[in-house]
């Protein structure tokens, strides 16, 4: 038996056993708490357990270790009860977790928050219980708290939400406290399974009529049952659905027979019909099948070999291929030999918006052996998932970066798609975690687990790593099916800065090349990198610019809300008639989003069907999906969108792509400006001509001449790579060096600003080469917290790394011990973007 075997397997049987548990809170270390002889054969290490954690407070919390040493420092309580048979994630998540933490400077309880499903993350809920001494005299009492009084004597027990039903109120909170103290109850804390199997009721035959014979007398002979036309109708209607689609539901019945609940009921009445309730799956997979049965262009069938040699010889390779390229049937043909050996796969995407897209592309091959795992999803639906996984009967998923914490078991391969995006950087809350390199560390607990980076723009980290023979690098050059990559054209709205042109967002040489396309009836898309309907408005007597009242931001405007929204906070304000600075009425718009283009396209093109796709327009479950499957059914001619539409969506009939302000992409103050304006523009330029013909890309900029367009005019990734490589070299900047960005947050500026001093003075000793600030932010208030940054640029040197992060969290502790500056919130984000 190894190591992980005994660790999962065995139970804590020895004498005065204790367990590590970690719990979903920002704890520095995990505590640990004893485990009583009666649980000892049911603890295991991944097991949840439920803890007490002050007075009263109860949590669900996760085994890491069993141990027999009693913590030191303080009194140890015991674990009140095990609450699962096996344990609910393995050694190689407990492992994940630790170098998360570790790594990027979090806690494993944060982890733990982020990875879990909501509903085994039980939660603590107050139930008051009656107390039988106090009698049933409550003529003391005031309305509201004799109401809950004659409830509680009633019940015995009542939850807060059933108080709250009671009073017709959610502000309970001062009757409870009124109750208390007349002692007629008291609270107790229960932790509550918030996971509910989702059940369905099935209509069966009685066993009595399961032969033809008996069935056939029951039809001819019954008179109750020939008296009673509509029940025969229906028993006649449930005998055809169920020769036809086998086991039926009782809504699919009544639905598709047209009958009523009364009708059905007779029959189960009579002993003809049984109903069974029982649990389903609320995901349907479809049935396991693996059909691999397409042709590789030669290109693609080199780079497949070629792939295959380097994963002999590295853990890690990236796949280089242009857009259109055809990746995706590369890693179908890996998915497959991963599956044939038994192993999982996890196949990782940006995006929700694209997992649709290409999980309908994956079914057609491996049916029911692939699941999707997103945030979109229910929290029941992800606890099904992670089942299903957790037990092996799920081979493939495909998800966004949240799909990293699922509980495989026997991972072969990982697929990181679109690798360079900066959606696989978590941001908020903690853990600050980058998916793509996590996903490398976590192959790496798996035995023989290789990892597959795929991208036309690869990060210059990723690209820097396989040059320098760390990842194994494949090109695919070539488009699959001898398409071209479209032609690019510079429209220079410099020409139009006149009087006529002062409110145009579409230029005429962007206006002549859409009205081409439509009339050969091919579609259109148009990138525009903001929401909204215009980023801020003006007050044109006096200059004025209405601000987020939490936030150091000017406020956007929804046309369609017809509010100020600020995209920061989420605050709604009412939109602005009147200026408070000198109270006029004269507002101009500034700039536009992706609501105000496609306002101008209903002007310019009212007989051609526009659809939008931003987080804005694109809110519910299915929101994506039904967006892309109109646009790929030509239901619509012309989509706008912001980075959405940028990530490896493939649709066969755009001929025409427009980036509308390339300035903007541009104009970003931030060292990797080149890097992303040329991914951007590059990635949406590859959703053109990926099928038939040639595609066009037209850009709107007033720099035509810029050293990125003209870079991404001639698809040259590895000459824009070699423009900026040296310039990052010069100035100490990744992949030469590595960053740790300290954000400080307080809501007193002052106090903010003087912890930033105080906190980049302690370091100063050992790190005054390495430290850049403290200084303001761009956007310096945030939610009404004030903000100051800091930033470490480390050489790759990963003892000076390791050193310098515990000083950090170090003087983290040190800062939190002065009074005045115990309140500022210190945040380390390794590795920034």
């Amino acid at each position: 038996m190894t190591d992980r075997e005994r660790l999962f397997t065995e139970p804590a049987n020895a004498a005065d056993s204790f367990a590590e548990v970690i719990i979903p809170l920002a704890l520095p270390l995990n505590y640990t708490w004893a485990i009583p002889a009666h649980l000892k054969d049911a603890a295991r290490v991944g097991c949840r357990v439920e803890v007490n954690l002050g007075r009263s407070k109860k949590y669900a919390g996760i085994i890491k270790k069993i141990h027999h040493r009693p913590p030191e420092f303080s009194e140890v309580k015991e674990i009140v009860n095990v609450l699962d048979a096996a344990p609910v994630i393995f050694y190689e998540q407990l492992q994940l977790w630790e170098w998360i933490a570790r790594y990027y400077m979090c806690t494993e309880g944060e982890v733990m928050a982020a990875a879990l499903p909501a509903h085994f993350k039980l939660s603590s809920e107050t139930i008051l219980v009656f107390n039988e001494e106090a009698g049933d005299d409550f003529a003391e009492l005031d309305n509201e708290a004799y109401l809950v009084a004659e409830a509680l004597l009633i019940k015995k027990e009542l939850k807060l939400a059933e108080v709250q039903q009671i009073l017709d109120s959610a502000h309970v909170y001062p009757v409870v406290n009124r109750l208390i103290q007349h002692r007629i109850c008291y609270v107790w804390e229960s932790l509550k399974e918030s996971y509910n199997p989702k059940k369905e009721t099935f209509v069966q035959l009685h066993p009595d009529y399961n032969t033809e014979a008996a069935l056939e007398q029951l039809l001819n002979t019954d008179k109750k049952l020939q008296r009673a036309e509509k029940q025969m109708e229906l028993l006649l209607s449930y005998l055809y659905l169920q020769k036809a689609e086998g086991e039926i539901t009782k809504p699919a019945l009544l639905k598709k027979s047209g009958a009523t609940e009364a009708q059905l009921k007779g029959l189960v009445d009579k002993g003809i019909l049984l109903l069974d309730k029982r649990a389903v799956d609320r995901i349907r997979l479809l049935p396991k099948d693996i059909q691999v049965n397409f042709e590789l262009s030669p290109a693609q069938d080199q780079a497949l070999a070629q792939l295959r040699e380097a994963l002999q010889q590295k853990d890690v390779c990236l796949l280089h291929g242009v857009t259109s390229s055809g990746k995706t049937e590369i890693y179908i043909h890996l998915i497959e030999e991963q599956l044939k050996k038994g192993k999982q796969v996890l196949y990782m995407l940006p995006e929700i918006a694209l997992t649709a897209q290409t999980i309908r592309r994956l079914q057609r091959h491996f049916g029911g052996h692939i699941g999707v795992y997103h945030s979109r999803f229910s929290q029941n639906e992800r606890v099904e998932i992670w089942n299903k996984v957790k037990d092996g009967s799920l081979k493939v998923v495909l998800g966004a970066r949240s799909s990293l914490f699922l509980p495989f078991q026997d991972l072969g391969l990982i697929v990181c798609d679109e690798e360079h995006d900066t959606s696989y950087k978590q941001m908020e809350p903690a853990p600050r975690y980058h998916a793509r390199d996590t996903a490398v560390y976590f192959a790496s607990l798996f035995e023989n687990c290789k990892v597959v980076l795929g991208s036309a723009t690869p990060a210059f980290e990723s690209y820097s790593n396989a040059l320098q023979g760390k990842y194994g690098l494949v090109r695919l050059t070539e488009r699959f099916g001898n398409s071209v990559l479209p032609e690019i054209e510079m429209a220079d709205t410099r020409r139009y800065r006149t009087k006529e042109f002062a409110d145009t967002i579409l230029f005429p040489p962007l206006v002549e090349n859409i009205r081409n396309v439509l009339d050969r009836k091919k579609q259109v898309i148009l990138f525009q990198n903001r929401r909204g309907y215009t980023p801020y408005q003006r007050c044109n007597t006096c200059g004025w610019v209405p601000q987020c009242k939490y936030c150091d931001v000017s406020l956007n405007y929804h046309k369609f809300y017809n509010k100020l929204v600020c995209h920061y906070c989420g605050t709604n304000y009412p939109l602005m008639v009147t200026c408070p600075s000198c109270g006029g009425h004269d507002f101009v718009q500034k700039q536009f989003g992706t609501e105000r283009v496609e306002e101008a396209l209903q002007e310019l093109f009212p007989a051609a069907k526009t659809g939008r796709m931003d987080i804005d327009a694109v809110r519910g479950k299915h929101a994506h999906d039904q967006l892309i499957q109109t646009f790929e059914q030509q239901k619509l001619d012309i989509l706008v969108g912001t980075q959405m539409v940028v990530k490896g969506l493939d649709f066969e009939h755009v001929e025409l792509v427009g980036i509308v302000d390339a300035d903007g992409i541009l104009s970003f103050a931030d060292f990797r400006v080149n890097e992303r304006a040329f991914q951007l523009m590059e990635q949406v330029s590859g959703r053109a001509g990926r099928k038939h013909g040639i595609g066009k890309v037209l850009i709107q900029t007033t720099q035509p001449a810029h050293p990125v367009l003209l870079r991404v005019q001639q698809h040259n990734y590895e000459q824009l790579f070699a423009d900026e490589i040296s310039k990052r070299e010069q100035f100490g900047y990744p992949p030469y060096t590595r960053l740790i960005r300290l954000t400080l947050r307080n809501k007193i500026k002052e106090v903010t600003r003087d912890a930033a001093v105080w906190f980049a003075g302690s370091l100063q000793n050992r790190y005054k080469d390495f430290i850049i600030g403290p200084s303001e932010p761009i956007i310096s208030k945030v939610r009404n917290q004030y903000l100051m940054e800091l930033l470490i640029k480390l050489p790759r040197n990963a003892k000076i790394i390791e050193q310098c992060k515990k000083d950090i969290l170090y003087n983290i502790a040190l800062l939190h011990q002065e009074k005045r500056y115990k309140s500022v919130v210190v945040i380390p984000d390794v590795d920034t973007l």
